[in-house]
């Protein structure tokens, strides 16, 4: 019986690895597909750019061709109503020139309608290659899901059969919100640094181009946005990585570290004043708990900032030797905590990792009179 169930498992297994080969193949070829797809968007993106730019060259030539074509015009009319008084030499130049001016128009008209066409099918074909970006992207979001339910969880599931439907739901609620963690940073550094990124290399180029058409104090003007972009991309690169984790709490600990971050958050909140108080010993804490209550605080302040609309927010710690005692308060909207909302996934994080720490997590709100968070977690478990 034994030996059955090894056997199952075994080739359990097996049929789980060929199911990761073949999703992660494809998950290789989607996201190859995704970068082809922006590089082609990036080069049309240029090209774009330089079709503009020769399309309206050519409508300001065109427009004083237009004035000296009418001017030709008129000068052969003038020549036709009497020909005694010009010479056959003059009448044959005035001809030749209408001529030669009215030819040169028709043909930068015709340039400009085919830039104007090329114009046209570059902004429908950039449209389509972002519709293809996001679509690969989505898939690619969908296929790291099922690969991380399959690398994490399936492996093993012939040694957890009975306890399988239990496991599945916790597994999945997990890799969910680690996926959800992933797409927020996706989007961050796309919206953020590699969009700033990609305008700053579209923006060098045209620097070049001012320089050589308008002269070097327009240049000066552009390079100066252009350090604006880049300090802006800096910026956001190093926020990104002290939402990730801060090293300041593995080299100072927590209360420092909580002492830097609503510095950080006032800050760059010019609007919104941040006060923080600690009491007794800044004593260290075990990593796990000093990651787990700066979360705590990071959550509930960015909660306050983004749905409350506060413009005060107050953090208070007490530390003695049987408790943590953190309370986060804002003068924020409120709302009403008996009504359940969807999707808050934010206070039920919040409310397990509380409890994975055996502490207590309390909110009192109410609408139009703020929110206060209290978290009691126990320090001698």
């Amino acid at each position: 019986m034994s030996s059955n169930k090894t056997l199952d498992a075994k080739e359990l297994d097996k049929i789980v690895e060929k199911m990761i080969d073949t999703v992660q193949h494809s998950k290789d070829e989607i996201f190859r597909i995704g970068e082809q797809s922006r590089q082609e968007h990036e080069q049309l993106l240029q090209e774009l750019l330089e079709v503009k730019m020769l399309t309206k060259q050519t409508i300001e030539e065109a427009d004083k061709l237009e004035i000296q074509t009418r001017l030709s015009r008129q000068r052969l009319a003038e020549v036709s109503k009497d020909f005694s008084l010009y010479s056959e030499e003059e009448i044959r130049e005035a001809y030749e020139k209408a001529h030669e001016l009215h030819m040169e128009l028709a043909m930068i008209r015709e340039r400009e309608k085919q830039l104007r066409l090329r114009r046209d099918e570059l902004e429908r074909r950039l449209v389509g290659l972002k519709e293809t970006i996001e679509r690969a992207e989505h898939l690619v979001g969908q296929i790291t899901v099922v690969l991380d339910y399959l690398n994490s969880d399936f492996r093993q599931v012939g040694e957890f059969i009975e306890g399988a439907k239990q496991k599945q739901e916790f597994g999945l609620k997990i890799i969910e919100a680690q996926e959800e963690e992933r797409k927020r940073l996706s989007r961050e550094i796309h919206d953020g640094p590699a969009q700033t990124l990609a305008h700053a290399i579209l923006r060098s180029d045209f620097i070049e181009k001012v320089l050589k058409d308008r002269g070097i104090e327009a240049a000066i003007a552009e390079i100066r946005d252009f350090k604006k972009m880049v300090r802006s991309a800096l910026y956001e690169v190093r926020r990104i990585i002290y939402d990730l984790r801060p090293m300041a709490l593995d080299d100072l600990g927590l209360i420092p570290t909580l002492r830097k971050y609503l510095q950080t958050i006032e800050d760059y909140n010019r609007e919104i004043a941040v006060s923080f108080v600690h009491i007794g010993e800044e004593v260290r804490l075990p990593a796990r708990m000093e990651v787990a209550v700066f979360r705590l605080v990071q959550e509930s302040v960015q909660n306050a900032l983004k749905h409350a609309e506060a413009t005060e927010i107050q953090v208070r710690t007490e530390m003695n030797n049987n408790q943590l005692f953190v309370m986060v308060k804002d003068n924020g909207k409120g709302f009403d905590t008996t009504v359940k909302k969807e999707n808050a996934f934010g206070l039920i994080g919040m409310k397990e990792r509380v409890e994975l720490l055996q502490g207590t997590l309390t909110i009192r709100s109410k609408i139009g009179f703020g929110t206060t968070i209290f978290i009691r977690i126990p320090l001698n478990v």
